[in-house]
């Protein structure tokens, strides 16, 4: 299996490429802003074309390069029902203005073809399975991605920004749910085998064993304790 990352636009937000190898379909996750030009040099420096998007969630720095590569390469966009609005109105998910400036550089609205993701989902996209689990917190339309564990790789879990090394997402903007996101991190995340890899929406790559045993939020809800007072990351 084939997974290209990269940091992309002013959040440094990971948007990746997954494809079964080189040189065949791929899924593109969360092309944020400024995410564009990174996902066509991916493309062809592995020479990969690309069948779908699928969003974490509807913050602007996940979605904003959407338009652009769906239109590019005529491919749907699958996002939460609950989160589909922000697509077209990126200042009302946040609650306040990102900037004109910044705003100059978007492509803000829906591409031609969106289609809604939901719990429990199975997504059979470039030959891979991805499955989909509803986890609201960060915002209510938030989702993860699990891939299942193959004969050469362990499972790799796509968090956006429910789970970060060290951290989780911040619950501080519209839709934004603590309670929602313990009750999120113990349903979707305890449940997972600690080799599991996670690819998160910001920063570096951990497992859910590292996790289990370092992050204070996991080790609380764990323990039953509710939530600690440390520092949360995202947009």
């Amino acid at each position: 299996m084939l997974i290209a990352g990269f940091p992309a636009g002013a959040w440094g937000t990971n948007c990746y490429l997954v494809a079964p190898a080189a040189g065949e379909e791929c899924v593109i996750i969360d092309p944020g802003h400024q995410a564009a030009q990174g996902v066509e040099e991916t493309l062809r420096k592995h020479r990969l074309k690309p069948v779908a998007v699928v969003l974490t969630h509807g913050h602007i720095d996940h979605v904003a390069s959407v338009v652009p590569v769906c239109g590019a390469h005529d491919v749907p966009a699958w996002i939460h029902p609950s989160d589909r609005y922000m697509m077209s109105d990126p200042e009302k998910a946040l609650g306040r203005s990102i900037g004109m400036p910044l705003m100059g550089e978007l492509t803000v609205g829906e591409p031609d073809d969106v289609r809604e993701l939901s719990d429990g989902a199975a997504l059979n996209l470039a030959g891979l399975e991805f499955s989909v689990a509803h986890a609201p917190g960060h915002t209510k339309g938030s989702v993860t991605f699990r891939m299942p564990e193959s004969a050469d790789v362990p499972s790799v879990f796509f968090s956006g920004d429910l789970l970060f090394a060290g951290s989780v997402g911040r619950t501080d903007l519209p839709g934004g749910d603590m309670d929602e996101m313990l009750e999120s991190l113990a349903r979707v995340c305890l449940p997972l085998d600690n080799s599991t890899v996670v690819l998160s929406g910001h920063g570096p790559q951990t497992t859910i064993g590292q996790e289990r045993a370092t992050n204070p939020y996991l080790r609380q809800v764990a323990a039953g304790l509710g939530s600690p007072d440390a520092p949360r990351r995202g947009m």
